[in-house]
């Protein structure tokens, strides 16, 4: 085989489809890249135990994102800001072990990255070699191309994260919509730009207008996942409380929910309870002799 010619696994990534076709090993950047350039759409999930993370690994879902989102839906903080490097370690190397297919990125919580490149190095270093994961997710667009950069230096694949940063909730004064009017919107595609240029494999875009998601997606040569940036976007990502119908109250607009878990579990505790109380359980089936 000369230089030039393509190996078996590369092969192997350029024609095998995300879904179905890689069976007999993780996925990698390099399955991603070729679904870019076949055009095949893909979906991500956030999961922050081996539980759930299994159950979406067997459903074939090809990336898991162990997000900082755990603060908010597992946690119980308002934010994603109060997350620490030890808390998104054990939660990785959870999910880790409940897959066995899936792509995991671990994400980088609030000051693990913004001090400095080496800083980022550090902490990039605890989620690949402490948890396990395949790749790393941090936010930020020119302003975290120098991080990119080195952590794709040192062999670490960096998934980037611009648009609404839930990072920055409280510079952002919430979570409103990025990238409307000109001046934003050229600066959303700098971040993408920057991103792309510094070694990310993927760029989330989240909260973004699905026509400028959409310009973005087209000059990109990586793959961008979209949360609520509309349809055009090579892939898609939703936390999975939302999209299971565990999360209480209002979730955003861009959330479709697929299932009522929540009133499901809900149902099923208050049924226990009841037997409890009655006396129904535990049955004779139930009980040793």
């Amino acid at each position: 085989m000369n230089a030039s010619s393509p190996s078996p696994a590369q092969n192997q990534a350029s024609t095998a489809t995300l879904y179905g076709g890689v069976t007999n090993r993780r996925v990698t950047v390099r399955d991603l890249a070729a679904a870019k350039q076949r055009g095949e759409k893909w979906s991500m999930l956030t999961a922050y135990d081996a539980l759930t993370g299994g159950v979406f690994d067997e459903a074939g879902i090809p990336v898991l994102l162990v997000g900082d989102s755990a603060g908010n839906c597992h946690l119980g903080y308002e934010t994603t800001v109060p997350v620490t490097m030890d808390q998104m370690v054990m939660l990785s190397a959870a999910v880790v072990r409940g897959t066995k297919r899936a792509m995991i990125i671990g994400d980088m919580p609030f000051g693990s990255y913004q001090e400095s490149p080496a800083q980022a190095m550090h902490n990039a270093a605890r989620l690949m070699k402490e948890a396990g994961v395949g790749a790393v997710k941090l936010e930020g667009g020119e302003r975290s191309a120098r991080s990119i950069e080195l952590l794709v230096e040192a062999g670490i694949p960096v998934m980037a994260h611009i648009g609404l940063t839930p990072q920055s909730v409280h510079a952002f004064g919430g979570y409103p919509v990025q990238g409307r009017g000109d001046e934003a919107a050229h600066q959303l595609l700098r971040d993408a730009k920057a991103v792309q240029q510094a070694g990310a494999f993927a760029v989330v875009l989240e909260a973004v207008p699905a026509e400028l998601a959409a310009q973005v997606t087209g000059q990109l040569a990586i793959p961008t996942v979209g949360i609520g940036a509309g349809a055009d976007c090579d892939a898609q990502v939703l936390v999975w409380t939302d999209m299971a119908g565990m999360t209480a109250g209002r979730v955003p607009k861009f959330v479709k929910q697929y299932a009522n878990l929540r009133a499901v579990l809900g149902d099923a505790a208050r049924e226990f309870a009841a037997d409890v109380s009655g006396g129904a359980f535990p049955a004779p089936e139930h009980t040793f002799k």
